[in-house]
């Protein structure tokens, strides 16, 4: 992808994608840099007067009544990003960390920051020549934003901390050596800059809430797939049925169905197999709905807040303020991500009883688990206890994070949004997600061995021939570990949903 231009604040999700997944470089606007230069002008006045301004002049939190000297300035910034990296865990993913970098890197480009050019470009810098800081993974309040993660980054940017440069791990000072990149020494301001804001659980959001749209539609596809290995009833995605419920993800999750079905000769209609099915295939429009208008929710959030200023205080360059409020709190993501972490879960929780109608003779009417020979062999019987184990580690999973609060600072800081565990929650319950479907893929394309491949619609039968490529039937057991895998990875891949959109078109 060419070069993305950053300023004016219209960063896109695809081009985040495309920055954090793609390695697509980015640089500053001409307009940006002039704003970026009125702001920091600002900055430089208030410090030159001597005016009392929080983070310029001031300390940080309860220390906000400490006035700190000119002459102390350059120390107050170093420190706050030292004091600040306090983080634990395991370190987040590189794609995550480069979305994180791009995020700060856009919220400082709007001009509205006091932080000069130079530290800015050198950002850029390390961004586009790959010097990913290590950043622990917890200890984010979601408060001031998210202090400590975002101080990890900017060690780097000093010279300090670990960063992984060309495929290793070392050294903050080393990776910018190697990658010919001068470290920073800060100014006022800059430090305060670089570390108030979201970018950290909006990474994790925004790379979830891509992932968690393919995974939408990919499992309107598999459960299309299991209806039909079960001669599911079509008549409960009647078009005229869902437009008198109204609900926009509902209509669109059975118009996806009507289109997944057509040309099935398995497919049936009430009355000539049984009445009606169960709630997990007859509801699929009114569960995977609620949750595709819960990820469209989500989305919206995430969108603003690629563009958001976040930190604190705000630089208003044509009136020369400097306003402190609190645009870094992360009320809005916390709540957006649990969100999110509800809505895949319940498409996890449906999934499994799918799977469990596949593989109980008593629901399926076909051999025990899926296996010839059953007691010799006992097929997919564990399979489903993985499915069970994850979606009941998912309804602890989904509790929101965004209830709870814990005042820190002293008090000052006495209500937190805890959007970066909301985040990390999201992506745990979309990695489980993922694992659930591509047990029920397995076990779909298991059952339909029982009836013969030849009567499948053309996008059940395009599915089936993929996991078939990866996964031949199961005639005897084996270690099926091996097989969820490879339908994990056709999932996460978007292979399974290219799999029917090459022969229906888009899924909606």
């Amino acid at each position: 992808m060419k070069t993305i231009s950053l300023g004016e604040a219209k960063l896109t999700m695809e081009e985040l994608l495309a920055v954090a997944r793609g390695g697509a470089k980015v640089e500053l606007s001409a307009e940006a840099e002039a704003s970026v230069s009125r702001s920091r002008e600002v900055v430089e006045r208030c410090v030159a007067d001597k005016k009392v301004v929080y983070g310029l002049t001031t300390g940080f939190g309860k220390f906000s009544d400490v006035t700190i000297s000119k002459e102390d300035t350059l120390s107050l910034q170093e420190n706050l990003i030292m004091s600040h990296a306090c983080g634990v865990g395991e370190p987040l993913p590189d794609e995550v960390v480069r979305a994180m970098m791009l995020l700060r890197i856009n919220a400082l480009a709007v001009g509205c920051s006091g932080i000069r050019v130079s530290t800015l470009q050198t950002l850029i810098e390390m961004l586009n020549k790959n010097v990913i800081p290590v950043v622990p993974s917890k200890g984010s309040l979601g408060a001031s934003g998210d202090l400590v993660p975002l101080a990890h980054m900017s060690l780097v940017l000093l010279g300090m901390g670990e960063a992984k440069y060309m495929g290793e791990r070392m050294s903050g000072a080393k990776a910018m050596e190697m990658a010919g990149i001068a470290p920073v020494k800060l100014t006022s301001k800059e430090g305060l800059a670089l570390i108030n804001g979201t970018p950290a659980m909006c990474s994790l959001g925004a790379l979830a809430i891509s992932d968690a749209e393919i995974l939408m539609k990919s499992a309107d596809v598999i459960a299309a797939l299991t209806m039909e290995s079960e001669y599911g009833i079509a008549d409960a995605m009647d078009e005229r049925l869902h437009k008198v419920r109204r609900q926009p993800g509902q209509i669109i999750t059975a118009e996806n169905m009507r289109r997944l079905f057509e040309g099935s000769q398995y497919i049936s209609h009430q009355g000539e197999r049984r009445v009606q099915d169960a709630y997990s295939f007859r509801c699929i429009p009114q569960i995977h709905g609620a949750s595709r208008d819960a990820i469209g929710f989500v989305r919206t959030i995430i969108e603003n807040e690629l563009n958001a200023v976040t930190d604190n205080p705000i630089i208003f360059a044509d009136t020369e303020e400097a306003i402190s409020g609190g645009n870094f709190h992360g009320q809005y993501l916390a709540i957006g991500l649990d969100v999110l972490g509800i809505a895949l879960a319940e498409i996890a929780n449906v999934s499994e009883r799918r799977i469990e109608r596949l593989v109980n003779p008593a629901l399926s009417g076909l051999p025990a688990f899926l296996v010839k020979h059953g007691g010799l062999n006992s097929g997919m019987m564990i399979a489903q206890y993985t499915a069970a184990a994850l979606v009941s580690e998912n309804k602890v999973l989904a509790h929101p994070a965004s209830v709870d609060s814990i005042p820190s600072s002293a008090n000052q800081e006495d209500h937190v949004s805890m959007g970066m565990t909301a985040a990390r929650k999201a992506r745990e319950i979309l990695n489980n997600v993922t694992e659930v479907l591509a047990i029920e893929v397995m076990c779909a394309a298991q059952a339909v061995e029982f009836q013969g491949s030849k009567g499948l619609s053309p996008a059940g039968k395009a599915v089936y021939n993929l996991i078939r490529e990866q996964v031949p039937p199961l005639d005897k057991d084996r270690v099926l570990h091996i097989d969820m895998e490879k339908c994990s990875e056709l999932l996460r891949s978007g292979a399974i949903l290219k799999a029917a959109e090459s022969v229906i078109g888009p899924l909606k």
